[in-house]
């Protein structure tokens, strides 16, 4: 508050005594604020009818697939699945969404606290389930497999127990197509030169370095020059070009194995030192990594999926494109000896094996125990788009 000065407070006196007889006139009342309205989003879109008795659109054809529209209660299990569980993956989905998506992001993240029931009322209302079958109409059972980031003791400098290199992409890769295959960048002396110095550390396991290729991914827990321990990410950077082949299919076809799973592969191995090069070289393919610092969040996720967002165990799948856009919320269902999956995800990645319109790759997670869910995961397959309406 400004005060008055002595001056002003004499003048305001002698006014006071000149106009005694009279009554000074009063200021005009100053009006009340007027308050403001409390700020508040707008509310969610009321679902109207979701009796779902309205007449289904045709079947819509997309690149690899064709989609059936279908009725809600066509989905097995969508009235029991805890879809707040998937709602942060399709947040991140959020972060990078396709056009088709975009426009329902904001009531997407603002249903994250919402109940089952309102989400799957919201979902009712906006959206409508496609089957997905093989553009031919052929069956529309098709595959489940999984996937999961590795978690690899390493060491930064070769050392004892420590010698089976991974590599960031090598200068020259550009260079040539397809680039040297897995044979020849081990046996290759021009092949091992252009990698020499590309080594981000070493771990103690050639399979385990297979492994890491195969999923395209994984975390390192790296022992420093200095003793020093951190664990850090691996992302996926580059390949050789060189096509994928599965070195538990090659066991198979050779009559050597009828467990094709890690844990069968990897006993396999045990009973039989000498052909570990032969089981190795199956596979001409090669993944170049790079490393990212891993902070407590990102420790959260997973590694970046194709759609370019952080996947989430349990919820993100690996799709082809071309039949499922990135983005996309699928309802998924497989029953089979290692799991019962009736469950809302979001496909949010790809891979080279991932190919066909019924079929994906469900992210388990990391560590040894999705490892293992992972490693033995070989489903059938039914799969429903959820697409805006």
């Amino acid at each position: 508050m400004r005060r008055a000065g002595p001056a002003a407070l004499a003048a305001a006196l002698g006014a006071a005594l000149l106009v005694a007889c009279t009554t000074a006139p009063k200021p005009p009342p100053v009006p009340e604020p007027t308050p403001m309205p409390p700020r508040t989003e707008a509310p969610l879109p009321v679902p109207g009818d979701l009796s779902d008795t309205a007449p289904l659109p045709p079947p819509v054809v997309r690149g690899h697939s064709r989609w059936v529209p279908v009725r809600w209660a066509e989905l097995p299990g969508f009235e029991q699945d805890n879809t707040t569980e998937a709602w942060n993956a399709w947040i991140k989905s959020c972060e990078r969404p396709g056009p088709t998506f975009a426009p329902l992001c904001s009531e997407v993240r603002r249903l994250s606290l919402a109940t089952p029931e309102e989400q799957r009322a919201w979902m009712r209302a906006r959206l409508r389930p496609y089957r997905v079958e093989p553009v031919d109409g052929s069956a529309a059972e098709g595959l489940l497999t999984s996937y999961f980031e590795p978690l690899v003791d390493a060491s930064r400098q070769p050392r004892p127990g420590f010698g089976a290199p991974i590599y960031r992409p090598p200068p020259t890769l550009g260079q040539r197509r397809p680039w040297y295959t897995r044979q020849e960048m081990d046996t290759l002396p021009e092949a091992r030169a252009q990698l020499a110095g590309q080594e981000l550390a070493w771990l103690a396991d050639p399979v385990d370095a297979l492994i890491l290729q195969i999923q395209g991914s994984g975390r390192l827990r790296v022992t420093e020059a200095d003793g020093s321990q951190r664990t850090v990410r691996l992302a996926f950077a580059a390949t050789n070009d060189q096509p994928y082949r599965s070195p538990g299919r090659w066991l198979l076809d050779q009559g050597a194995i009828r467990d094709a799973t890690w844990p069968g592969i990897k006993s396999w191995l045990a009973a039989n030192p000498q052909r570990l090069q032969d089981f190795l070289w199956s596979n001409p393919r090669m993944v170049f990594f790079k490393e990212e610092a891993l902070s407590p969040l990102d420790a959260q996720f997973g590694p970046r999926g194709a759609q370019g967002v952080a996947l989430t165990p349990g919820r993100s799948i690996a799709v082809d494109p071309q039949s499922i856009p990135y983005g996309t919320p699928v309802w998924l269902a497989s029953s089979g000896p290692v799991a019962s999956l009736q469950r809302l995800v979001l496909a949010q990645d790809t891979g080279s094996a991932i190919t066909g319109a019924v079929r994906a790759d469900y992210f388990a997670g990391w560590g040894p125990q999705a490892g293992d869910f992972a490693g033995r995961m070989k489903q059938s397959l039914k799969l429903w788009v959820l697409w805006p309406k």
